[in-house]
């Protein structure tokens, strides 16, 4: 969009029409002097001989120009205040090894977990435009993908880009909490949850799982874990010392106990999915919590343009003059 930083210089405009006007009364001053005004009728219709009238054109509408140049044209972007009815939310992801398992279904196809979790966890952002996302991956360490946004286009890109092997491997479930709280702990939302998916149990990091969620607690965060994975033996890929990859039984080990108490201590809930149907029902129930309303502030951003106009009109103001001096030039008086 385009604005005027000091539109009061528009009224210069209407400068323009008087000039027009007193110039085509006063007419132009005469070249050559006749007796006879008969003599010359014919070569006055000649087009050469009305440059006159189109020198001032080109003059008026290159000092047009001017004006609207004086006036500062600016060109930019500006966004209003935004009423977002939503809570804040992170996502604490796992992308430990174990989430190669290929245990799901994708389209009908074998995929694995993490596939299928990008997928679902996709589908649980767009369907909650108005609320504040942040995502945070883990493995032996928690990483942060995305603060807490409202610009979920750019969150789903970084998602579509997470991949297990980001961090070192493990479970530190206790540590990922921690970092989702301290993300959360100074937002001024009245509803903060953490989503939390595990396909393990915690084995890594220096927080304790349930000292996690009493601080969770403290801060009035809730905390909703997932634990995904079939029961028993999960097919997982390994690939050989020639580089053949070969499918293996691993055994699953997900800690429902400790993922319970993380969501009975701070008020959440606990989920098991053991398939991709399960994992989309889960995230559709975690879709009907309540809401709040944020107000984010407005901001613009504006790029100066006078030149657009200045340099067609030092342009035009250059044709005039030269052609006045050149290819209708007057003769002297």
């Amino acid at each position: 969009m385009m604005r005027f930083f000091s539109p009061e210089c528009l009224w210069l405009l209407t400068l323009l029409p008087v000039i027009a006007i007193w110039r085509g009364r006063r007419g132009s001053v005469a070249a050559v002097e006749y007796s006879n005004a008969q003599l010359v009728r014919a070569v006055a219709r000649s087009t050469r001989s009305r440059s006159g009238a189109w020198l001032t054109g080109v003059s008026l509408l290159a000092l047009a120009l001017f004006i609207l140049g004086l006036a500062r044209p600016q060109i930019g972007s500006t966004r209003a205040p935004i009423q977002a009815s939503g809570i804040d939310i992170m996502l604490l992801l796992d992308v430990s090894g174990s989430m190669r398992s290929l245990d799901f279904r994708l389209d009908d196809k074998p995929a694995s977990r993490v596939d299928v979790v990008k997928s679902v966890v996709s589908k649980f952002i767009q369907a909650r435009p108005n609320d504040r996302i942040g995502l945070t991956i883990f493995a032996g360490a928690p990483y942060l993908v995305s603060p807490l946004t409202l610009d979920h286009d750019w969150l789903l890109q970084n998602l579509d880009r997470v991949q297990i092997g980001t961090v070192d491997d493990g479970t530190a479930i206790g540590s990922a909490i921690a970092a989702g709280v301290n993300r959360l702990r100074d937002q001024s939302a009245s509803s903060k949850v953490i989503v939390l998916l595990t396909d393990g149990q915690n084995n890594a990091g220096k927080v304790s799982p349930l000292i996690a969620a009493q601080a969770a607690r403290a801060l009035g965060i809730r905390v909703y874990t997932i634990g995904i994975g079939v029961r028993g033996d999960a097919p997982y890929p390994v690939t050989d010392a020639f580089g053949n990859q070969q499918i293996v039984m691993q055994k699953v080990d997900v800690d429902e106990g400790t993922l319970q108490q993380i969501a009975t201590t701070t008020g959440g809930q606990f989920y098991r999915a053991t398939n991709t149907e399960a994992l989309n029902r889960i995230y559709a129930q975690i879709d009907r919590l309540e809401k709040t309303t944020h107000t984010l502030k407005s901001y613009e951003q504006w790029q100066e343009v006078f030149e657009w106009f200045l340099i067609p009109g030092l342009l035009l103001l250059s044709l005039g003059i030269t052609l006045q001096q050149t290819l209708w030039r007057r003769l002297p008086t």
